[in-house]
C-alpha cells in the first residue's frame, strides 16, 4: 500500500515536474509528458504501477519526490507549493459531484484514442486543457504556475501545462484513493523517500 502511495506521489511531481520544466524553458521530457499524460485515462488499471504504464516512466517524477523529501537545498518550495494546490484541488473536485461526472465523462470520450496518445501519434493536450479550464479551473484553490510570461503568455504552452496539471489531479486521485493526505507525506517522509529510491534502483536495473 505505501509503495502504491510513493508510486501516486511521483505521478504527482512529475506532471509538476513538467509543468516548471515548460512554464520556465518552454520545453520538456517528451516521453515523460507522454506518461503523464495518458495516465488521465487509465481511470480502472489494476495496480498503481498500471496507471502510468509501469514505474520505468516514473523515472522523472521519483527523482524530483526523493529531491522533495530529503532534507537538503535542492528542495523545490514553488512545487511543494503547486503540489498541496493540486491536493486540495482534487478534494474540492470530489466534493463537487457534478463536475466530477462531467470531467470523468469527458475523459471518457477521449480514451478511446489512448494509444494513439502513448505513441505520440496524437498530442491530448489541448482537449484535456479544455477540459481544464471548463471544471478545474472553475474550483478553488487555482493552482499557481510560476514561469517565464514568455512561455506563458504562449496559448500552446498554456495548453500543455493545463494538461499536465490535469495529470497532476489524477495522480493526487490515486493517492487520496490509496489512503494517503498530506500529514503521511509529513510524518513518513524518510520512509516515502527509502521507497523512492527503491523503485528509482529497479529503473535503473530494468534500464528504463
Amino acid at each position: 500500500m505505501r509503495e502504491g502511495r510513493v508510486i501516486a506521489l511521483a505521478g504527482l511531481f512529475q506532471a509538476l515536474a513538467l509543468v516548471r520544466a515548460i512554464a520556465q524553458r518552454g520545453s520538456a521530457d517528451a516521453q515523460a509528458v507522454r506518461a503523464s499524460l495518458a495516465s488521465v485515462f487509465r481511470i480502472d488499471a489494476d495496480s498503481p504501477a498500471d496507471v502510468f504504464a509501469g514505474v520505468g516512466n516514473l523515472r522523472l517524477g521519483l527523482e524530483t519526490l526523493i529531491s522533495q523529501l530529503d532534507d537538503n537545498s535542492k528542495r523545490d518550495l514553488a512545487l511543494t507549493r503547486m503540489a498541496v494546490q493540486v491536493m486540495r484541488l482534487e478534494r474540492t473536485l470530489m466534493r463537487n459531484a457534478r463536475t466530477a461526472q462531467a470531467l470523468r465523462d469527458g475523459i471518457g470520450a477521449l480514451a478511446a484514442r489512448i494509444e494513439s496518445f502513448e505513441s505520440g501519434a496524437a498530442d491530448p493536450s489541448g482537449r484535456l486543457a479544455e477540459l481544464y479550464a471548463q471544471n478545474l479551473s472553475r474550483l478553488q484553490p487555482r493552482v499557481l504556475v510560476e514561469g517565464n510570461p514568455t512561455y506563458l503568455q504562449q496559448s500552446a504552452q498554456v495548453d500543455r501545462i493545463r494538461a499536465l496539471l490535469m495529470a497532476a489531479v489524477r495522480a493526487a486521485v490515486l493517492w487520496r484513493q490509496l489512503g494517503g493526505n498530506q500529514w503521511s507525506v509529513l510524518f513518513r517522509r524518510r520512509q516515502y523517500a527509502m521507497l523512492a529510491r527503491g523503485l528509482l534502483a529497479a529503473c535503473a536495473i530494468e534500464g528504463k
